[in-house]
């Protein structure tokens, strides 16, 4: 059995039952009873048109599902008759399912999930096991966001940013049960970057390979958590990041500059650097003074902050980051940071240790603690 075929298969067959009449809703529960059905069948009897197969008995779902419920008897007789099976019509006909996964009506998390649900193909187990949740209140997530856009018409048009933040909150998850979210964001941000004509889909595209290149390097064998500037970039992946610069250059050529292009130029320009001392920081800082002319996002001018300290001195950036709320995540990271590079290890040691009591995770509790220690110890007589 391919599972890697049926997911992605999956938006496809849900589109066509939903271009047909079906509400949205009633086309994925279809469409899941018929995967259910093809993980039983196709063992033993394969089709040769697995895109049509999947067509055929998701519809055969669904009217039965609506003649069931005397409530849709008129909308059943609206529906036109069963067709015959044949072949499925060619191409991959899903951006509108895109859209409508990454609808405004929705909150980020629900469109997260329905995205992964409705596009992704994966289960609803997997979900939940992704986002550390009981896979009911997955289920209840989902079916919430599938009531809310069931009566969305297709023939609206659709939203490319909303698609990309939510493609964006996707890989930021990166790696949690069986499903790799990472790899999962950049399958389904590959597949709308070749369906629509927009630079700022082939920017996050581009941003997500740069990231996802490093990620090897990222942790030690203990799991501990590996700075930029301390891995070993023999274990980064040159042929992603190869492929995300010539992404991200045929997208700046194209002077529609985005958030996501601005973020990929910044990986870039790290991915590009032979070592951490020859990376070219005053570039990096040019990038981060679009990126908030951009968005003005706080995050941005945070990491700024650091840009700045290695471009122009820990003084330099010491004074930036003092234009910003302190309340800001990672802020007292950074402070820490700063104040090491500015010779100060005793505040640098008291603000790692009071970074790391606010650090949201147990790996940057822990680097943060180790940082704090090894500072304290060679304090000590």
């Amino acid at each position: 059995m391919d599972e890697a075929l049926l997911r992605s298969l999956t938006p496809s067959v849900i589109t066509v039952l939903v271009r047909r009449g079906a509400d949205f809703a009633a086309a994925e529960d279809a469409v899941q009873d018929a995967l259910v059905e093809a993980v039983r069948v196709w063992p033993a009897d394969p089709p040769r048109d697995a895109k049509g197969w999947l067509i055929t008995v998701a519809w055969r779902k669904f009217l039965d599902a609506t003649r069931a419920d005397a409530a849709r008897r008129r909308r059943e007789d609206r529906l036109d008759a069963e067709p015959e099976p044949g072949a499925a019509p060619a191409g991959d006909d899903t951006l509108q399912l895109y859209f409508l996964c990454a609808h405004p009506s929705l909150t980020p998390a629900s469109a997260v999930a329905l995205t992964l649900r409705a596009v992704g193909g994966l289960t609803t187990r997997q979900i939940a096991q992704a986002y550390l949740v009981p896979e009911a209140t997955m289920a209840q997530r989902i079916s919430r966001a599938k009531r809310t856009v069931s009566d969305v018409r297709f023939d609206q048009p659709g939203d490319v940013a909303t698609v990309l933040r939510v493609l964006y909150l996707v890989f930021n998850e990166g790696y949690s049960g069986d499903v790799d979210l990472a790899a999962e964001a950049i399958r389904l941000t590959r597949r709308l970057s070749a369906a629509v004509d927009h630079p700022e889909a082939a920017g996050l595209l581009a941003l997500m390979l740069l990231h996802h290149a490093r990620r090897a390097a990222r942790t030690a064998p203990d799991g501990s958590l590996v700075p930029l500037a301390e891995q070993d970039r023999g274990r980064w992946d040159t042929t992603a990041i190869a492929e995300g610069v010539t992404i991200l250059q045929a997208a700046l050529a194209r002077d529609r500059l985005g958030e996501f292009q601005a973020q990929a130029a910044v990986a870039a320009l790290h991915a590009d650097a032979p070592t951490a001392q020859e990376t070219d920081w005053v570039q990096i800082v040019e990038w981060y003074d679009e990126l908030v002319a951009l968005t003005d996002s706080p995050v941005v001018r945070l990491n700024r902050a650091v840009a700045v300290g290695e471009a122009d001195g820990p003084r330099a950036g010491l004074a930036a980051l003092a234009a910003l709320d302190d309340s800001l995540p990672r802020h007292t990271a950074v402070a820490a940071y700063l104040h090491e590079r500015d010779g100060d290890p005793a505040t640098a040691a008291r603000l790692y240790a009071e970074a790391a009591r606010k650090a949201p995770d147990l790996a940057e509790r822990d680097h943060l603690t180790r940082q704090a220690a090894r500072l304290n110890s060679r304090r000590r007589p």
